[in-house]
């Protein structure tokens, strides 16, 4: 029911449907879903049953546990810090799957162990066929001069351990380079995209400028330490995006897509101060509700990201972008449209046009190089990023055709 709602609320012209030379076409639909975000596998604070909960309850249709350089597979056990959110987080968590669904154990001092579930143990506890989805992912966090450089790996099939490097962009390659060969080795489709650049200032336009084969990063991410909207000195994740699809355009490289998700930490305390799920997901439009459908479908750019903006149309038949929200009572909105000239590629992502109201078109000149959507509304963002927010949503790019 939930997907016939989103196929009815939601519509995209840009091929809605796929026609077979063996049947009835393959209708679209979109799905929900968050691609970053933790567990006690690795720096979450909640069991990964709990967070799926979460999750499902709250109407997404896909998610990943993407924990630093683990995969949830083999033993783990988790001990307890003493601390109030800890221990009450245990006790409801011992009173929704009881004493047969949870392992545990007390050592001599009191302290509480809990044997963590496996991907293979909690997923089908919460797996329903096109309607709910767990991906496999890890976070590959590794180094460069004391600079956290991360990268999720979406429907990732084997664990893969920190490359190193000379340079950021050079581990931010290597990164890439031991996805692309999981993936032709293995012929399951899989992405890796790159996590928060301005965490500690550690990943500029220029680094990722210089990568081959990367197609995706978190234009927002939810966690109260990444700098979305960057400083004084640097760039936000929507300035590094416009700066690098130039960049990515004028060498022939594919667009460069934008993410938004949680990167959630903190399930107990929802407040800016802490990293929580429900700040930003990606609306996929895709064939079915599984990994290879989902992952093909971002990699044509059939997507948006979002803070809490439903998109009721994207549509570009190849020289006109057309948008239009999905209208709440009480919101108003401004459809922002951002591209770069060829003829003026230094100044990089600028405001194309502006339209108040939950509709707008821009048709594409001969010396655009490409343009993006950005739908700004007027309601207050729940639990947000940074007090003041309002829902927002990003369109990928496009570019016009001969």
């Amino acid at each position: 029911m939930k997907n016939l709602l989103y196929l009815f609320a939601f519509i995209i012209l840009v091929a809605s449907a796929c026609t077979t030379s063996k049947g009835p076409a393959l209708v679209k639909q979109w799905y929900k879903g968050n691609l970053h975000t933790h567990s006690y596998w690795s720096d979450g604070d909640d069991y990964p049953e709990m967070i799926m909960d979460w999750y499902k309850s709250h109407d997404y249709d896909f998610v990943v546990l993407s924990d630093h350089n683990t995969l949830a597979e083999g033993e783990k056990w988790k001990l307890l810090p003493k601390s109030p959110s800890h221990e009450a987080a245990f006790d409801k968590y011992l009173a929704k799957y009881g004493p047969k669904g949870v392992v545990y154990r007390e050592d001599s001092a009191g302290r509480i162990e809990v044997k963590l579930k496996t991907l293979a143990e909690y997923a089908p506890m919460f797996e329903e066929e096109s309607e709910f989805l767990i991906i496999q992912s890890q976070e590959l966090s590794d180094t460069f001069e004391e600079k956290p450089l991360h990268m999720n790996v979406t429907n990732i099939q084997t664990k893969i351990d920190p490359q190193g490097g000379n340079s950021v962009a050079e581990v931010l390659q290597r990164s890439l380079d031991q996805v692309k060969e999981q993936r032709d080795s293995t012929g399951v489709p899989m992405f890796l995209h790159i996590n928060h650049p301005n965490f500690i200032w550690a990943i500029t336009p220029e680094d990722i400028i210089k990568l081959s084969g990367e197609r995706f990063f978190e234009v927002y991410n939810g966690h109260p330490m990444v700098h979305n909207y960057g400083d004084s000195l640097r760039p936000s994740m929507e300035v590094l995006w416009d700066k690098v699809q130039t960049a990515y355009i004028q060498a022939n490289k594919p667009l460069l897509y934008g993410l938004a998700v949680d990167d959630a930490h903190n399930y107990h305390v929802f407040d800016e101060n802490s990293s929580n799920p429900g700040r930003g997901w990606v609306m996929v439009l895709a064939e079915k509700l599984d990994p290879a459908s989902l992952v093909e479908a971002m990699e044509r750019g059939d997507f948006y990201s979002s803070t809490g903006v439903s998109l009721a149309e994207i549509n570009f038949d190849g020289n006109n972008l057309q948008v239009s929200a999905k209208v709440e009572e009480g919101v108003t909105y401004t459809i922002q449209f951002f591209g770069t000239k060829k003829s003026n590629p230094i100044a990089s992502g600028v405001l194309l046009k502006e339209e108040k109201g939950e509709k707008a078109a821009y048709r594409l000149e001969a010396d655009d190089l490409y343009v993006r959507a950005k739908i700004i509304s007027t309601k207050p963002k729940e639990n947000p990023y940074k007090p003041g927010d309002t829902e927002v949503a990003w369109t990928q790019p496009v570019i016009k055709r001969e």
